[in-house]
């Protein structure tokens, strides 16, 4: 993350923006330029938030939630409850942790078909909404182990 320089006999050079720059739309703190987080199609997200302001402006809000409910889940559990105690180096080290987010997320799945395509009522006392937060979330975990990231 730069930060531009005001100082004008800073060696740091500026930083150079495209004329043509798409971002999420969050604002940076201070002078933090976030410059990771782009758009590979900006012109649809344009588009769609256009069409349909509330819609995406709503994804966008249960994305940041569910961000930070990933945040606090981590600082309780550690990255070991997803690798399993390794360092995922080996394709079979993967393999364990995907599969170990595969019986998770079938256990959300599992307790969605109960409740909400058999209509049984809920006995755990936890939310309906709290299991697709928890399904998401472990996707987007096992995207995070399956290139290589988790723990790093």
């Amino acid at each position: 993350m730069a930060k531009k320089s005001t100082n004008p006999k800073s060696t740091k050079k500026p930083v150079v923006k495209q004329s043509r720059q798409h971002k999420l739309n969050i604002k940076p703190i201070g002078e933090v330029e976030y410059s990771v987080i782009r758009y590979d199609n900006p012109d649809i997200v344009e588009k769609m938030e256009s069409e349909w302001p509330e819609m995406t402006d709503e994804f966008k809000r249960i994305m940041f939630t569910q961000y930070e409910l990933f945040c606090k889940k981590q600082a309780n559990y550690g990255p070991d409850n997803i690798s399993v105690g390794s360092n995922l180096e080996t394709k079979d080290d993967i393999k364990i942790s995907l599969t170990g987010l595969w019986f998770r997320m079938n256990d959300k799945i599992q307790r969605l078909k109960q409740m909400v395509v058999q209509g049984k009522k809920d006995e755990v006392g936890e939310a309906i909404e709290d299991s697709y937060q928890d399904l998401s979330v472990y996707g987007i975990i096992a995207q995070i182990v399956s290139n290589g990231k988790w723990a790093k």
